[in-house]
């Protein structure tokens, strides 16, 4: 039985099996996932994941509860546990108050998304992997195969998402201790792509084991990678864009947002849900589209979950928990990703930031530290690797009047995290030119 079928299923039963006075959601998450890890660039174990898990939630009289269910494959044992958790759930809702900021979707909308491009054979993906590795201390984790999303609720709503997809997270590491980290993820897998950026990652490692040049703190010419542009996203999606976060002034955008401050004109960010791997639905029931939250140094959209929207008199458009982007798009320049060394000049390259945090979070202000595979640069060619340093710098300036350029090409960078399940968070970004970076020590 397919996932979507397995789904549809238990909705018609659930639809038969609820009163006229109750209402429910029914949010789906499955995963079919290849897991493969590396160490010394060989296979050290691998293995298959298959689940699947509904989101239950039950409403009545502004009252709701809600639980979560693994499924077994078994249609009838699982539309057995799945009346038991609706007993359980007309249990706990008695005990609840009435929530004042529950904000249903009445619409009937329906939603199908899928993407099914051939991934390709896991076996073709190690061979690559372990013939470019050869001989190095290669670490990392590939995670490949589809993941699928659901929605429905008591209202006729249904959405549906399936996407393919592959990331393959690895450090090649120095004898010294010292490492280069790398990614390389999508939809469709290219040998040529990947010994492309497998040939920097091993470019980058063998600068490693020259001297370390030491900076004294101070103000540095820098080019940020896109994982290192990344991290400063990362902080930025913190409420940066939360309607939540704006209304109660914690945003570390506030001033852009209230107008006080711009971008510069090079920044346009989208929520870019249109061929991403986040479904084009929310898990409280709201459809998802495109949104611009920034266009040329400008603040123009926010996301808004439901709560927000009853609280603040606003309308919901998909936001989820936490209202954070899910499928950002940052557009880019004009800087030739082979020119980026030339244009930089004499400054840091920065491959990896780690560490962030808010210095100042109402005012924009990011401090971190630098990572894997930072290089001095002097006349367009890299002399050195540098010892971790701390920066501490504003938004407003590394993404305002400090910013030059942004390459042409950008990254797809996908989210790692298999905690519980393989997410379909994703960021596309290009590489930043910096004419200053604040290192603090």
């Amino acid at each position: 039985m397919s996932h979507q079928i397995q789904f549809k299923a238990l909705v018609d039963w659930l639809q038969s099996a609820i009163t006229p006075q109750e209402r429910f959601t029914l949010g789906y998450n499955a995963e079919s996932s290849d897991f493969i890890r590396f160490n010394h660039a060989k296979v050290r174990q691998a293995g298959q994941v298959q689940q699947a898990n509904v989101y239950f939630k039950l409403i009545e009289d502004g009252r709701h509860a809600d639980l979560q269910l693994t499924l077994s494959g078994d249609e009838t044992l699982d539309r057995e546990r799945l009346g038991e958790s609706l007993h359980q759930l007309r249990e706990t809702l008695t005990l609840l108050p009435v929530d004042p900021y529950l904000l249903l979707n009445e619409d009937a909308w329906q939603s199908s998304n899928v993407q099914d491009a051939p991934l390709p054979d896991s076996a073709h993906v190690v061979a690559q992997i372990t013939q470019l590795g050869d001989g190095l201390d290669l670490v990392g984790i590939y995670a490949a195969g589809p993941i699928y999303r659901g929605f429905a609720n008591s209202n006729g709503a249904f959405g549906w998402h399936q996407a393919n997809s592959f990331n393959f997270d690895w450090s090649l590491f120095h004898e010294n201790g010292q490492a280069v980290k790398a990614n390389y993820a999508g939809h469709e897998w290219s040998d040529a792509a990947f010994a492309k950026r497998f040939a920097l990652a091993r470019e980058q490692l063998a600068f490693l084991g020259q001297p370390s040049h030491t900076l004294a703190p101070g103000q540095y010419r820098a080019y940020l990678a896109p994982a290192a542009l990344e991290e400063v996203m990362g902080m930025l999606c913190w409420g940066g864009f939360s309607a939540q976060s704006l209304a109660d002034k914690t945003s570390p955008l506030q001033r852009l947002y209230d107008g006080q401050a711009t971008l510069n004109p090079l920044v346009t960010l989208n929520e870019q849900v249109t061929g991403s791997l986040s479904p084009a639905f929310s898990r409280e029931g709201y459809p998802r589209s495109d949104l611009s939250l920034v266009v040329e140094g400008v603040a123009k959209d926010r996301l808004i979950d439901s709560r927000s929207a009853a609280e603040y008199g606003l309308t919901a458009n998909g936001a989820g928990w936490g209202e954070a982007p899910s499928a950002l798009s940052m557009n880019g320049g004009s800087l030739a990703l082979d020119d980026v060394l030339k244009e930089l000049g004499t400054g840091l390259y920065i491959s990896n930031l780690w560490y962030l945090n808010f210095s100042d979070r109402t005012a924009g202000r990011i401090t971190g530290m630098t990572r894997f595979a930072t290089f001095w640069v002097e006349d367009g060619e890299i002399k050195a690797p540098v010892s971790t340093m701390r920066f501490d710098d504003s938004v407003f300036s590394l993404l305002g009047g400090a910013l030059e350029q942004l390459t042409k090409e950008r990254e797809l960078i996908l989210s790692p995290s298999t905690y519980s399940q393989r997410q379909t968070a994703s960021n596309l970004l290009p590489g930043a030119l910096i004419s200053r970076l604040t290192l603090t020590l």
